[in-house]
């Protein structure tokens, strides 16, 4: 099986694949601090508890946004798996074309993203991603496979964090969808304009770029708060939350068949 690992700066999420099916997937606390060592317990506690043998591992491939946890778990799969992992960067032959003026400054989740998004939907014309992670992620992708670049903004979590540190009287509320927009009570107004509020950034985001883009793409939305916030939004034609790992699979795929 494939060991699909993306690393973020809050969570990190695991996917094992057998072939192009999902079979197993986990979302963990990004923990900075954790060695190789640490990392081959906390992963076959998980495998024990699913009833996964490394053994069964063939293939590992990481995308990651923290360097020094990219350094431990690389550490980890070459010394205790005996397996060297693919890890993706703006230099790995992903068949994305980056047309950004330092490419070596995007993100391998966006990278990752993008080659999915493409892979899948490269028949509707352009493609934008909303990635709702630490930060809210805006990709553009076109209908040449041409990664044109993207928008970064405050993400929902860190935003909301914000909310509660700053303002005193307000207290911290559950993030699910309120009856209405119009909030009758604290909690009900904090939620609607956590919820709505990203929505309508998304819209008015997604808005512009289509502009740009002459007006016609796809809008995919991923990520862990995608399933909550997507549907809110008038923009968003699907919600995919596993997006990131099925780019993985595909950037795999793509480099074992290819002798990359």
């Amino acid at each position: 099986m494939l060991l699909a690992i993306d690393v973020g700066n809050t969570h990190i999420v695991m996917g094992l694949y057998k072939g192009e099916k999902l079979i197993k997937d986990w979302r963990i606390s990004t923990n900075r601090q954790k060695t190789a060592d640490e990392w081959i317990v906390d992963i076959g506690g998980l495998f024990y508890y699913s009833k996964i043998t490394w053994e069964e591992i063939f293939a590992i491939i990481i995308s990651s946004v923290v360097p020094n946890l990219t350094n431990e778990l690389k550490k980890m799969a070459t010394e205790y798996i005996g397996i060297e992992p693919i890890v993706v960067n703006y230099e790995l032959d992903t068949g994305l074309k980056i047309k950004l003026d330092k490419p070596e400054e995007i993100g391998a989740d966006r990278i990752v993203n993008a080659v999915a998004a493409y892979e899948k939907f490269a028949d509707k014309g352009n493609i934008i991603v909303a990635d709702f992670g630490t930060a809210t992620t805006y990709d553009a992708i076109n209908s040449k496979g041409e990664y044109l670049g993207g928008a970064i903004a405050p993400g929902i979590g860190i935003s909301v964090e914000a909310l509660f540190s700053y303002a005193a009287k307000l207290p911290r509320v559950e993030l699910t969808k309120p009856p209405g927009v119009i909030g009758r009570n604290t909690v009900e107004s904090m939620q609607s304009g956590i919820i709505y509020g990203f929505a309508s950034q998304v819209d008015g985001m997604v808005t512009k770029m289509k502009a740009e883009l002459g007006g016609q793409a796809i809008v995919l939305a991923t990520g862990g708060l995608a399933p909550l916030i997507g549907p809110e939004c008038s923009t968003v034609d699907r919600v995919d939350k596993y997006l990131t790992l099925e780019g993985l699979r595909i950037i795999h795929s793509k480099i074992t068949r290819e002798g990359k």
